[in-house]
């Protein structure tokens, strides 16, 4: 009776051990499986933030257009206002050879060979050499007038408004001194938001990496 009992007993406790066994292995697998997914979304994350999707046609259309339109605007204030600063009469040609060269910058931009994910970069022709060349001097050019614009803007803040002034030599048209510089400060301005955002994706990066 005693063996027929243990004998019967005998599956019965296999099966338990199983069951139990089972579902300490699969309590054990969920950490691991947590940590998995974990690493496979952090290394998601990161490639998307090195690798950011490349801006589509429409959106790149719509930046140039407004990449164009304060350069235009540079020029036709410059123009109008051209003999209305005479406390620096260097403002509005400022204004006018910013805007002319920011133009041309944009043109030659366009004229670039932008490659899309997945393509083979073609090597490059002798209109694209032409066109890098361009983009690098026109560049330059920019910085150094950008850094003199700023001397002669900033070193006159704030000019007389008044135009019937006695000492007309401090004057400086309203509409043509504040638009240069805001248009200028607004330059700053993107560089600050720019060098966040750079030092969040490498905080990001650092933490999560």
């Amino acid at each position: 009776m005693t063996d027929r009992q243990t004998g019967g007993g005998h599956p019965a406790g296999e099966a338990v051990r199983e069951a139990a066994a089972d579902r300490e292995e699969a309590e054990g697998s969920l950490p691991r499986l947590d940590t998995e997914l974990l690493i496979m979304s952090n290394t998601g994350l990161i490639q998307r933030v090195r690798d950011p999707p490349k801006p589509s046609g429409t959106t790149s259309v719509i930046c140039r257009v407004i990449f164009s339109a304060i350069p235009i605007a540079q020029i036709a204030i410059g123009s109008v206002y051209l003999q209305d600063c005479p406390i620096n009469h260097y403002i509005p040609i400022y204004l006018i050879v910013v805007g002319v060269f920011g133009l041309v910058l944009n043109v030659v931009t366009s004229c670039l060979p932008s490659t899309q994910e997945g393509e083979e970069e073609e090597p490059p022709t002798l209109l694209t050499r032409c066109c890098k060349f361009l983009y690098s001097l026109i560049s330059l050019f920019l910085f150094c007038w950008f850094i003199t614009g700023n001397v002669w803007i900033y070193s006159i803040y704030q000019p007389d408004y008044n135009k019937n002034t006695t000492n007309i030599d401090h004057y400086c048209n309203k509409t043509l001194y504040l638009f240069a510089f805001w248009t200028t400060t607004l330059v700053y301005i993107i560089l600050c938001v720019f060098v966040a955002c750079g030092c969040c994706v490498f905080f990001f990066i650092c933490i999560l990496g």
